[in-house]
């Protein structure tokens, strides 16, 4: 047992790598987009995958996808990261695949990680190939194309939304992990029903992060006399903090005015959902109650205002 957990604690991958799916039977959720019969399906099935952007929220399965779409087609596949990637590299991956192109008759399939950070410069480059047919394109990003791409890529693209996992999906993908996982399934392990459902809720349709959890559930709870692993509700809470709300510049600006119209509509529901929709993504309370206080100002102000109207009318 003490060689299995050392095993699981240096020589492996995370669980998460290691349970990645290798064909589209073995993925779970997205039924809307990889369902039998779906349009996205279909294209996979008969190797005819055009250029696509894949966008949604982290752990739903986009990398997962693009990789399974590189090793069933007959393709060419490179995989760059727009974070770490330049214009130079972009062209020389260009250059090669156009290359093998006209040589080989074979396309190349670009997997590109957060491609919503790509610069106008980085684009640009890559449109020349898309319109000869040398590169298909494979974006993920956690960002809605449309208006976190250049135009000019999203209009030669498909663009597919990847949605949270439900709660069944997690459930589902975690008593795989039990039973089938190589390193797991060396275990006896042992999870509370309670427990399934708070890493399956907590993970906020985050696959990936209940998997970490599970893991670290693993290797972090004592073996009973039994020889079991017994993973309880209060164990899995610890392993998986409540997953922080997804709030970039955009939303945080929309949600914090919408907060503000509804205290001026004195509508106190909305305003408590909208404050705390905010301190559940990380925004400082205090800069809610500076609102509160500007806002109960201008309250005062104008009432101060109303008054003196009257009497002096």
């Amino acid at each position: 047992m003490e060689n299995l957990f050392e095993n699981l604690h240096t020589n492996q991958k995370p669980l998460a790598e290691r349970l990645r799916p290798n064909t589209l039977d073995d993925v779970v959720g997205q039924k809307h987009i990889l369902g039998k019969g779906k349009m996205l399906r279909r294209l996979v099935e008969a190797h005819r995958v055009p250029s696509v952007i894949f966008y949604g929220p982290p752990g739903t399965g986009k990398t997962t996808l693009a990789r399974i779409i590189a090793d069933t087609s007959n393709s060419n596949f490179v995989k760059l990261n727009a974070i770490s990637t330049g214009v130079a590299e972009v062209k020389a991956v260009m250059e090669q695949a156009k290359k093998d192109f006209e040589l080989f008759g074979k396309r190349t399939y670009l997997l590109l990680d957060e491609c919503h950070r790509w610069t106008k410069a980085q684009s640009d480059s890559l449109l020349a190939s898309l319109e000869n047919g040398y590169i298909n394109f494979v974006g993920c990003t956690t960002e809605n194309p449309s208006y976190s791409m250049t135009r000019a890529i999203v209009s030669r693209c498909s663009v597919f939304e990847f949605k949270p996992l439900d709660l069944d999906d997690i459930k589902e993908v975690l008593q795989r992990a039990i039973n089938t996982d190589e390193v797991l399934k060396n275990f006896k392990i042992k999870i509370d029903d309670d427990a399934l459902a708070y890493f399956a809720t907590a993970s906020g349709g985050d696959v990936r992060s209940a998997l970490n959890g599970l893991e670290i559930g693993v290797i972090t709870t004592p073996v009973n006399k039994a020889g079991e692993i017994c993973i309880t509700k209060e164990i899995a809470s610890e392993c998986l903090q409540r997953k922080a709300l997804s709030l970039n510049d955009d939303v945080y600006y929309h949600i914090l005015s919408a907060y503000c119209k509804s205290l001026r509509g004195s509508d106190a529901t909305a305003a408590l959902y909208y404050a705390n929709r905010l301190i559940e993504a990380g925004v400082e309370p205090q800069i809610l109650a500076r609102r509160l206080i500007a806002h109960a100002s201008e309250e005062a102000l104008s009432n101060v205002q109303a008054i003196l109207y009257r009497n002096c009318a």
